[in-house]
């Protein structure tokens, strides 16, 4: 199977890295694509941000149903355009922030995100809401760095984020700690050797969730929500 994945800012070196850290857990015989759009943020923190995001993800899921991909991931934590590029892709389109969370609630009864900076936290929990696993978000947490600190990682980023899982983990009653990020890819295992509970990497985990839904056969429904966009004239940019 063929799985393109997109990082919807326009940073090279994460989408390298997010590629590095896909193929390692990518199946024999999985073929893994990684790219950025040509336009857009250099870094995703806003809602502004995913707005202009998500134009370059919609350009390039219409070019991966021209080159035949069997399913795609969105990798960036908001899940910018997800449900608009489920409209054009036949089939399946993950976003990290859903199937991190999906995927947590397997494991515990509650979790929490520790995602980037503090203006960050009302996107989560929209998107939370909007997923319908409020009930199952212990806590949102943030670390106060910026993307492109993140991606760039270190001692210090660690550190912050040993130190909020502790605290979701005893505070909040957390019992799943979610990456909340794809500029935290790597992280996981040095923060489950120190708090001794499950950390999920959001490009880990929709990966397997595409793998899964190709392998089984299973497209996108066109039933209804996510039927293909209707013809009509949409002036000042071209999406395909």
């Amino acid at each position: 199977m063929r799985i393109k994945i997109i990082n919807p800012n326009t940073t090279e070196s994460m989408t390298r890295a997010i590629w590095e850290k896909a193929v390692r857990y990518a199946r024999p015989g999985t073929e893994v694509v990684a790219v950025n759009p040509s336009i857009g943020p250099a870094s995703i923190e806003s809602y502004y941000d995913e707005a202009l995001a998500s134009v370059g993800v919609l350009q390039e899921i219409k070019k991966g149903e021209v080159e035949g991909f069997d399913g795609y991931v969105i990798a960036c934590y908001g899940d910018p355009g997800l449900f608009a590029a489920r409209e054009v892709a036949a089939g399946p389109v993950v976003g990290i922030g859903e199937a991190s969370m999906l995927m947590a609630c397997t494991l515990g009864y509650k979790f929490s995100i520790i995602t980037i900076l503090d203006r960050f936290i009302a996107p989560v929990d929209e998107m939370v809401r909007r997923y319908g696993l409020a009930d199952r978000c212990a806590s949102i947490r943030v670390i106060n760095t910026p993307v492109l600190d993140i991606e760039r990682g270190g001692v210090t980023v660690t550190r912050l984020m040993i130190e909020e899982g502790r605290k979701a983990l005893v505070e909040d009653r957390a019992e799943v700690l979610l990456l909340g990020c794809a500029g935290m890819a790597g992280l996981e295992e040095a923060m489950e050797a120190e708090l001794g509970a499950p950390v999920i990497d959001g490009i880990v985990s929709a990966l397997k969730m595409v793998e899964g839904l190709v392998e089984y056969g299973k497209k996108t429904s066109k039933v209804l929500s996510f039927r293909y966009p209707e013809k009509k004239v949409v002036k000042g940019f071209q999406i395909g």
